[in-house]
């Protein structure tokens, strides 16, 4: 049972506190200063984004001027830049001669920015409900520790980002990994050192996982498994990039649906199963050279894929199906790293009670609209924005750190034009 409502009616709540929504804390804050009554609910105990693949030397694949604020607003105080310079590394990152941060860096810089919003987030808190309280205001339904808490609020922006996917009959476990995992599950591993991982597939996390457990366990073999011939390169050459500018997302959103499939698949390989060059270059003269030496801890399984995967409390044993041939070999190893991706969560799940005033697309999905908001079956002032979950509806590019923050600036201005609460003297 859900306590009274106590406390003010907020403005903004956001569901989730990863770089999504903490960009949009900057751009209220930004925007309107303290004008605007916000709160963040978030389920982890603390700010934490992919810690499980912050693989030492492991780098972005995002220019660093695409941080949280820089395509909004270039002076800000929160831009990576501003981060640089009071972490005394200014000059020294400029000599580095870099645009691509190392992932271990960029996270030590969004916490850099957390922290200066620690009393707008409620950690340790999760939303399991929404529900309409009338036609100006939603009530969001909040659990921590163990009891149920209610708030109201005008607008709601949910940014509960990607869940890890594992093919169909594969059950997480000890010896069983998806890679958001991979560095929390190394240091829990028991028993004496390893002898051999599995991974399996073929884009960048497959890739930075192999790379890793290879350079970490000196003596350990790494297989490789998937069924393509080799990693295939991601082409981030500077027309193909154009697809993460903020006016791509204005043409995929006017585009007829044929259009807008024919550009998704002209653009998956600038995202989806493709590797940086680089480390693709660097495995292959890894595994060269281990054939010079007569030792190959790197093994290559391409154009192939597991079959029965039995694991125990001392090692996980598979078949490993070369498809060319049908040959099917069995393999023991210590344990098997799954890189299979993610998926959108759906947002409708999370709205309880509101869904059923959210319009649907043909097929499912919200409709959502050009400023990131679903779509309603009337006339509500309250709003219910997402950051996340619009790939379809506007582009590839859409969701990504490349774009948050011109969207949640976007997300901004939206909520201030139908609140009627943009201050004297604020843009529009």
């Amino acid at each position: 049972m859900s306590i009274p409502v106590h406390g003010p009616v907020h403005d903004v709540v956001g569901i989730g506190f990863g770089p999504s929504n903490l960009a949009l804390a900057v751009a209220l804050e930004e925007e309107y200063g303290s004008g605007v009554n916000a709160v963040f609910f978030e389920r982890q105990p603390g700010f934490g984004w992919h810690r499980g693949m912050l693989i030492d030397g492991a780098t972005m694949q995002v220019h660093f001027l695409k941080d949280l604020v820089t395509l909004r607003n270039p002076a800000s105080g929160y831009s990576f830049l501003s981060y640089l310079r009071e972490r005394g590394r200014l000059v020294d990152f400029i000599n580095h001669k870099t645009m691509f941060p190392t992932r271990l860096e960029f996270h030590d810089y969004l916490e850099w920015v957390a922290a200066s919003f620690e009393g707008l987030v409620r950690y340790g808190s999760e939303v399991v409900s929404v529900r309409p309280a009338d036609d100006d205001t939603l009530e969001v339904v909040v659990q921590r520790d163990g009891e149920l808490h209610t708030c109201l609020t005008r607008n709601i922006v949910v940014a509960v980002g990607l869940e890890p996917v594992l093919p169909d009959g594969v059950r997480a476990g000890e010896r069983i990994w998806h890679t958001e995992d991979l560095l929390t599950r190394l240091s829990a591993l028991r028993g004496p050192d390893p002898r051999r991982f599995i991974v399996v597939g073929a884009g960048q996390s497959a890739a930075e996982a192999v790379e890793h457990l290879h350079r970490t366990y000196a003596s350990a073999e790494v297989c490789a498994v998937f069924t393509r011939y080799g990693y295939s390169p991601a082409d981030d050459s500077s027309f193909a990039n154009r697809i993460f500018d903020p006016l791509a997302v204005d043409h995929f959103y006017a585009a007829p649906d044929e259009v807008k499939r024919m550009l998704f698949a002209y653009s998956r390989n600038t995202n989806y199963s493709v590797v940086d060059l680089d480390l693709i270059d660097e495995l292959y003269r890894r595994s060269y050279a281990e054939k010079v030496a007569g030792r190959e801890r790197l093994r290559i399984l391409n154009a192939s894929r597991l079959l029965d995967v039995r694991a125990d409390a001392d090692a996980v044993r598979v078949k490993v199906h070369f498809l060319p041939t049908g040959e099917v070999t069995a393999i023991e190893a210590d344990a098997v790293v799954y890189a299979t991706g993610y998926r959108e969560r759906d947002p409708l799940d999370l709205l309880g009670e509101a869904r059923a005033h959210c319009r649907v697309r043909e097929g499912g999905g919200p409709v959502v609209e050009r400023d990131y908001r679903i779509a309603t079956d009337s006339d509500h002032t309250w709003g219910i924005y997402l950051q996340g979950a619009t790939e379809d509806t506007h582009g590839i590019a859409s969701s990504l750190l490349s774009m948050t923050a011109v969207r949640t600036g976007e997300i901004v201005q939206s909520i201030a034009r139908r609140s009627a609460r943009v201050p004297e003297g604020a843009q529009q």
